[in-house]
């Protein structure tokens, strides 16, 4: 019981470790404010934040698209935004026809429109459908962010990446989701903060 117990507290305090990095980060700090204000005005304009993962980034995508359009902190009018990573007939029809390679890419070039916004989120930074879907945007003017680790090399094909510094998935994707839940807090209040109860 001991050793489970040491080796509880260890996860905990890596997962702490990594977002104390997070927070005395300014430039990073910085990066997220900034990704926050571009949905803002994505979302202001009409247009839609897209987001895509694999895995448990899939997860990660789905969860912060259903707070956008449901509600993350309080009730307010729905934001417009989608996950690539849901859709299972989609997924196999794509993967089938078109290689696993091109899931997003595919999904991005008959779904978004000029103006939206898409999240790829990968852990490794090495997704080859998520760099897929990267390589499309400029030509669709579709704003690019990531959600990565600190491998990769993203940002000659981004706009904007957000880059945990850890190479341990867990810890990443504990990270990102709290990154995710930032970004949402923020696109909500800056839009709807009059209708935040008292």
């Amino acid at each position: 019981m001991e050793k489970q117990l040491e080796r509880l507290k260890k996860g905990i305090l890596d997962s702490i470790r990594v977002k104390e990095s997070v927070l005395n980060d300014e430039t990073l700090l910085s990066a997220i404010v900034s990704v926050g204000q571009l949905m803002v005005e994505t979302v202001k304009r009409g247009n839609r934040v897209i987001f895509a993962g694999n895995g448990g980034s899939a997860a990660d995508a789905q969860h912060l698209a259903a707070e956008f359009v449901s509600r993350f902190e309080f009730d307010r009018p729905g934001l417009p935004s989608l996950s690539l990573s849901t859709d299972t007939s989609m997924i196999t029809a794509i993967g089938n026809d078109y290689g696993y390679e091109n899931l997003f890419k595919r999904q991005l070039e008959a779904q978004a429109r000029a103006g939206d916004m898409f999240v790829g989120i990968t852990t490794s930074g090495t997704s080859k459908n998520v760099l897929a879907a990267f390589n499309v945007c400029k030509a669709l003017n579709v704003t690019s962010v990531a959600l990565c680790g600190s491998g990769g090399e993203l940002e000659n094909l981004v706009d904007v990446a957000i880059k945990v510094p850890s190479l341990h998935t867990a810890r990443i994707q504990e990270v990102h989701i709290t990154v995710g839940h930032m970004l949402c807090q923020h696109v909500e209040l800056e839009m709807f903060s009059h209708l935040k109860p008292e």
